[in-house]
């Protein structure tokens, strides 16, 4: 694996952990929105999904 592929994927992690960070974080604070958890596992399951069908390809 080359050295940009690493940074590619380390830099994609690390969005994923902030968007399932935010996601948790509004639903903590709005718990009329959805528990914090399921918010936050939904995004990260987002995410994997868009990347698995770019990857796919």
């Amino acid at each position: 694996m080359s050295s940009l592929a690493l940074a590619v994927l380390l830099l994609l992690v690390l969005v994923t952990l902030l968007l399932a960070g935010g996601v948790g974080y509004v639903a903590h604070r709005h718990p009329a929105l959805a528990a914090p958890l399921a918010a936050a596992g939904t995004a990260v399951a987002l995410v994997v999904a868009c990347v698995g069908t770019i990857g796919a390809r």
